[in-house]
């Protein structure tokens, strides 16, 4: 049987191929600017990344995102989107909306409830704009017809679960790798390559690292320790450095600092971690010592009110050498010294990451300088990709949200100039 014709296929302005923060934000912007819009997603729920986040609270954006907190191999790229819609304005969108929210950590913006009141924003702009979703719905083929995209027509014609359809316009808002459990996949990444478009290489951003079994025992008996740290690697622009809280796990490490790390730490690079910043421990320790503290070295180390190290870390460092498992009064100077500089200069090389199924985020994606970045239109005509797809990725603390509202409102933007609303 021959394949329909494009004009007997149900058809739309712009088809948008992802239902998450950046496909849905799209899909409303455009459909509140008059276009006829589609969303389709393969999986049962929508936004479930958001739904997730920030422990089901939704760190929805960042007060002080700026380009400075931006992973990319053209680091000068997300600048345009970002200046155009900074997180100012969807905070204003959020109130708009009444939803409560309240300021946690370094501008960090979450929900006082739940995820849920974004997902339903989204949704709300979404159905007043005319939108329609198709949910769960495959996306099988993306072919595209040159000639009739160059006359204004509906060029692409997109073979789906639910029969095909033809549009004027493509989004490609499918996410990263990160998460496979809730539907991630390298759709977008496949597509970009399909076209003929670059694609840089991916690994795992905001993941716990993990180390050899037989280095880690150790601290393996640490599992829930969290204490805040000074933690960096790398060198020149490449360095990454961050104060924030470490969690000690069974297979190695996590919490803030570590997820932050991760995105810049490259496999047989060491972390250098200062597991007591912004102290001075050798002069704590020699104070402590001259005052005639008679405590064991581990107690002082723990219950020294300007040093306050975790208990079991304070036992199971202090087991790292002899001379450091005495009373503080016993211990010399020389070891004093040795030991504040192994608490400040811990160097450790992690053997890799939880990986995908842990990360956050995704590093690489569809290179930039594919895309325009006033746009996000890609080298083929009428073919957008946006959010996480992008090879644009933030630090933890709500900038990769940022970088989907951001890149949405910039592709949609351009869809409603570029596209007459079809009558």
């Amino acid at each position: 049987m021959p394949s329909p014709s494009p004009r007997s296929l149900p058809h739309f302005d712009t088809v948008v191929i992802g239902a998450g923060a950046a496909g849905l934000f799209c899909a409303g912007l455009a459909g509140l600017a008059g276009l006829k819009v589609l969303v389709i997603d393969h999986a049962e729920k929508v936004a479930e990344k958001i739904r997730i986040s920030g422990g089901g609270r939704c760190n929805f954006t960042n007060r002080d995102a700026s380009p400075a907190q931006f992973l990319s191999d053209n680091t000068h790229f997300c600048r345009s989107a970002l200046a155009r819609y900074p997180a100012s304005r969807f905070i204003e969108l959020v109130q708009r909306h009444r939803i409560a929210h309240h300021e946690k950590h370094k501008g960090q913006l979450f929900c006082d409830d739940s995820s849920e009141s974004i997902i339903q924003m989204l949704l709300r702009e979404a159905e007043q704009g005319g939108v329609q979703r198709w949910q769960p719905c495959a996306v099988e083929r993306i072919a595209f017809d040159a000639d009739a995209h160059a006359a204004g027509r509906h060029g692409y014609q997109i073979e789906t679960g639910r029969g095909p359809v033809a549009a004027r316009a493509v989004v490609i808002a499918t996410g990263g790798l990160s998460i496979p459990k809730i539907g991630a996949t390298d759709f977008g990444h496949r597509l970009a390559r399909q076209f003929g478009l670059r694609v840089t290489p991916t690994r795992p951003a905001l993941a716990p690292l993990t180390f050899d079994a037989e280095s880690w025992k150790p601290f393996a008996p640490l599992a829930g320790i969290a204490l805040p740290v000074r933690i960096g690697t790398g060198q020149g622009k490449q360095r990454g450095e961050f104060v924030e809280d470490l969690l000690f796990t069974h297979r190695g490490l996590s919490g803030p600092a570590v997820l932050q790390i991760s995105s810049f730490w490259q496999p047989g690079q060491a972390l250098r971690i200062d597991l007591l910043p912004e102290v001075d421990v050798l002069d704590v320790l020699t104070q402590a010592k001259q005052a005639g503290s008679r405590k064991l070295l581990a107690n002082e180390l723990a219950q020294n009110p300007l040093l306050k190290l975790p208990a079991r870390l304070a036992d199971a460092w202090v087991q790292r050498q002899p001379a450091w498992q005495r009373t503080l009064a016993e211990v010399s100077d020389k070891a004093l010294a040795q030991l504040a500089d192994s608490l400040a200069r811990w160097d450790i090389v992690p053997n890799g990451t939880e990986g995908y199924r842990k990360a956050e985020a995704t590093l690489g994606g569809v290179d930039t300088r594919e895309l325009s970045s006033q746009t996000m239109e890609s080298r083929q005509p009428g073919l957008y990709f946006i959010g996480e797809v992008v090879d644009v990725t933030g630090w933890l603390g709500g900038y990769n949200f940022q970088w989907a509202w951001a890149s949405a409102h910039a592709c949609a933007g351009a869809l409603a100039e570029s596209i007459r609303p079809l009558q």
